[in-house]
């Protein structure tokens, strides 16, 4: 995670469902500091008339609530400090607000990821997390580790349309990178565009009683999401990997 800034349903509803299923979950961050999740999307403020759409629902700030008591994600580990052959898979959630740059640009969360892709072990990864994946570089091959791997991320369209709706009095909050959005360029570190799927218009969010509406792609060890809307399948989804299934 960043310190500050990631997406607080992409953190707590992961965590929730992987600690039901008994699975221990170590978090990290850039200096070992406990991480605050991005206000607005907990809050609501600033979001106006369209916060009862782009707020994190109920259900994701209930699970965010009970995680901000856990030992575990009050004292993270430092990202120097993570050893790919420590772990069984790794876990990328997302988030906008510009607190996020110095997990999506950290070198030594690129290099990890790489080791993970080396180590065929799980790696799953939702909205800008996807972004992160991408920006790791197999120095074997010069390319992005999902350069030939199917691969979904938050949408162009999701990502412009947030923006849009909100630009007026919350400017480029929406844009992590004004200059280019989250599809644009986990597309351009692909080998062909066509490894890029939109999936079904993101419209109705997932439930553990509705799998159905999500969408994750996953192809071989490697699993995506593209907003809160899919966190349930993706995380079923991880859990299933996590059993070798």
């Amino acid at each position: 995670m960043p310190t500050y800034g990631g997406d607080p349903s992409e953190i707590a509803i992961p965590w929730k469902l992987l600690k039901e299923k008994g699975h221990e979950v170590v978090f990290s961050t850039p200096t070992g500091e406990k991480a605050t999740a991005d206000e607005i999307m907990i809050t609501g403020k600033g979001l106006g008339i369209f916060k009862g759409i782009l707020r994190a629902r109920k259900d994701a700030r209930i699970a965010y609530a009970e995680m901000e008591k856990e030992v575990a994600f009050c004292n993270p580990t430092k990202y120097e400090n993570l050893k790919e052959s420590d772990f069984d898979a790794i876990f990328l959630p997302g988030g906008h607000d510009k607190g996020v740059k110095e997990y999506l640009e950290s070198k030594l969360l690129q290099d990890l990821i790489v080791q993970f892709f080396k180590s065929n072990k799980p790696v799953a990864g939702i909205c800008h997390g996807i972004v992160l994946i991408a920006r790791s570089i197999d120095q074997e091959t010069g390319k992005s580790v999902i350069a030939n791997y199917k691969t979904t991320s938050l949408l162009k369209m999701q990502e412009l349309a947030a923006f849009n709706l909100t630009k007026l009095w919350l400017g480029d909050y929406y844009l992590t990178y004004p200059e280019i959005t989250t599809q644009d360029e986990v597309t351009s570190l692909l080998e062909k565009e066509t490894n890029f799927l939109a999936g079904p218009r993101p419209i109705a969010k997932d439930r553990m009683d509705n799998l159905k509406a999500g969408f994750v792609v996953r192809d071989r060890n490697y699993l995506s999401g593209r907003w809160p809307g899919d966190l349930y399948s993706l995380t079923a989804e991880f859990i299933n990997m996590l059993k070798g299934q």
